[in-house]
C-alpha cells in the first residue's frame, strides 16, 4: 500500500473543523463534472468530487488559523492521503460492526452547533447560507464518530496501566520531573516504510533535510509541515499543542528538554521515519496543589425507550421527596441508580476534585451546602440525584502526580499500540491511486 499518513491518538477527539462547517462548498454543477475515480482502497473509491470538497475545507481551515497554504498540487497530494487512510479505517468500522445511532449524531451536531455558540436551528441557517448541505455534514460528523469508535476500541481499551508502572516511573527523578514538564511543539514527520529498501531511505531522508533547510532558511515552519509532513497534524500547520515530557517518546524528550522556546531541533530517526520538532513554548507545573473536595453521592436514572426523560425526572422528584421525610438515600440508591460504579456503595462518589466530573453535575453539586438535595439534574449520562456529603480543602499534589504519570504511561502505550495497529491496516488494505490526468 502507498504510505499514508499516521494518525495520532492525541487526535482521538477528532479534528470536527474537517467537516464542511467553515468551508465554502464548490458548485454542485462543476464537481459533477470532475467526478471521477482518483484512488481505490479495498472494494471502495475516492472520487475527485470529494477530494476538491475537502480541499475547499483545508484552505478554508488554514485561513482562518492564518496558515499561508503550500501550492495546490502539495495540498491535494496531502488531502488525498488522508482521505484515503479515513476510507480504510471505515471499511474495518463497517466490517466490524460498529455503529452510530441516530440519537449519537444528534447530540455530537448539537454540540457542534454550542461550540459555534448557536442554537441547532441557527447552526442548520449558518450550514445553508455557507452553500453546505445539512445532510452532508452529518453524514461526515458520523464518518468521524464511527472512526473515533473503532480507534478507541482497537486502540485505547486495548491499553492497561499498572500501579507498579506508576511506581516505577515515578521513582525514577528525572520521571517525577517530567510530570511538571509540558512542551508546545510543532512536528514534520517523514514516513520510512516498513522494510524499506536504503533508496527509498535516503529519499525520505532527503525530503527531511529539504524541509529543514527551508525553515532554518527563514521559510515558515507550518508551511513546511503542510508540504512535506506525513504526520495526521500536517494538515494544521505540524501543531501539536501541548504534551507533557512522560507522553513524548524518549527520542523527542532528548532532543527538546534543553531548547529554548522557538528553536529547532535536529533530524531526528526514529524505526518510522524521520522527524523535526520546533519548541513553540515551554512551562513547568506548580507542584504543590490544594483544592477544594467535595464528597457527594448520587443516584442516576436513564432515559430509554421503557423510561422516558419526564418519566425518570418523575420517579427522582419521588425519591427526593421520600429523603425529605426521613427514608435513606444509600438504600434508595442501591434499589433504583443506574450507575454501575457506584450504585452498590449508596450512589457514594468519594472525595471528588473539581474537573473530575462532567460539568452539568459539578455545577448543581457545587451550588449545594452539605448535607442538601439537588433537584433533578441533567448530564450526558441522564437524570442525576445528587446530595454533597461533605466539603474539605485537600493536599492533592500526589495525587495528581500519580495521575499525570499514569495519563503519560497509557498515552505512550496507546501510540506504541496505535503505531503496530495502523501499520497493519495500512500493509493489509489495497490501495491503487489511478493516473491523474488533470495534473
Amino acid at each position: 500500500m502507498s504510505s499514508l499518513p499516521k494518525r495520532s491518538l492525541r487526535l482521538l477527539a477528532l479534528s470536527l473543523w474537517l467537516m464542511p462547517v467553515l468551508a465554502g462548498a464548490a458548485p454542485a454543477a462543476s464537481i459533477a463534472t470532475l467526478d471521477r475515480i482518483l484512488v481505490v482502497v479495498n472494494d471502495d473509491v475516492v472520487t475527485q468530487s470529494e477530494l476538491s470538497l475537502r480541499v475547499a475545507e483545508t484552505k478554508k481551515q488554514l485561513q482562518l488559523e492564518k496558515i499561508t497554504p503550500p501550492p495546490d498540487d502539495v495540498l491535494r497530494r496531502q488531502v488525498l492521503d488522508h482521505l484515503v487512510f479515513e476510507r480504510v479505517q471505515l471499511q474495518i468500522a463497517a466490517q466490524t460492526g460498529i455503529r452510530v445511532s441516530e440519537t449519537d449524531v444528534d447530540k455530537a451536531f448539537e454540540s457542534i452547533a454550542q461550540q459555534n455558540k448557536m442554537g441547532v436551528e441557527e447552526f442548520l441557517k449558518f450550514l445553508r447560507r455557507e452553500g453546505l448541505d445539512p445532510a452532508t455534514h452529518r453524514a461526515n460528523l458520523r464518518n468521524q464518530m464511527l472512526i473515533r469508535q473503532l480507534q478507541e476500541r482497537e486502540v485505547l481499551h486495548r491499553v492497561a496501566v499498572t500501579d507498579a508502572e506508576v511506581d516505577g516511573f515515578l521513582e525514577n527523578q528525572e520521571s517525577r520531573d517530567s510530570v511538571n514538564l509540558a512542551f508546545h511543539l510543532s512536528h514534520i514527520f517523514i514516513a520510512v516504510p516498513e522494510s524499506a529498501s536504503p533508496e527509498a531511505i535516503a529519499q525520505a531522508k532527503g525530503r527531511a533535510e529539504e524541509a529543514l533547510q527551508r525553515i532554518r532558511q527563514g521559510g515558515d515552519f507550518a508551511q513546511a509541515a503542510i508540504g512535506f509532513s506525513q504526520g495526521p497534524e500536517a494538515l494544521s500547520g505540524g501543531n501539536l499543542g501541548w504534551k507533557n515530557a512522560g507522553q513524548l517518546p524518549e527520542l523527542f524528550l532528548s532532543a527538546i528538554k534543553n531548547l529554548a522556546s522557538g528553536s529547532l531541533t535536529d533530524i531526528l530517526r526514529s524505526p518510522n521515519g524521520f522527524h523535526i520538532l520546533r519548541v513553540n513554548d515551554r512551562r513547568g507545573d506548580v507542584r504543590t496543589e490544594r483544592v477544594t473536595q467535595t464528597h457527594a453521592r448520587h443516584i442516576l436514572l436513564k432515559s430509554s425507550e421503557i423510561q422516558s426523560l419526564d418519566d425518570a425526572r418523575a420517579k427522582l422528584t419521588q425519591l427526593r421527596e421520600r429523603i425529605e421525610n426521613g427514608d435513606d438515600f444509600a438504600a434508595l440508591a442501591r434499589a433504583h441508580s443506574e450507575d454501575p460504579g457506584s450504585a452498590a456503595n449508596g450512589g457514594d462518589l468519594g472525595w471528588v476534585s473539581p474537573g473530575q466530573l462532567v460539568p452539568e453535575f459539578e455545577k448543581a453539586m457545587s451550588a449545594l451546602k452539605p448535607n442538601g438535595l439537588s433537584a433533578p439534574t441533567r448530564s450526558p449520562f441522564g437524570l442525576h440525584l445528587i446530595q454533597v456529603l461533605g466539603r474539605r480543602d485537600q493536599d492533592v499534589t500526589q495525587e495528581r502526580t500519580r495521575g499525570a504519570a499514569r495519563n503519560q504511561i497509557h498515552a505512550r502505550k496507546a501510540d506504541e499500540r496505535y503505531e503496530q495497529w495502523s501499520r497493519q491496516l495500512r500493509d493489509e488494505a489495497f490501495v491503487e491511486y489511478l493516473p491523474d490526468e488533470t495534473n
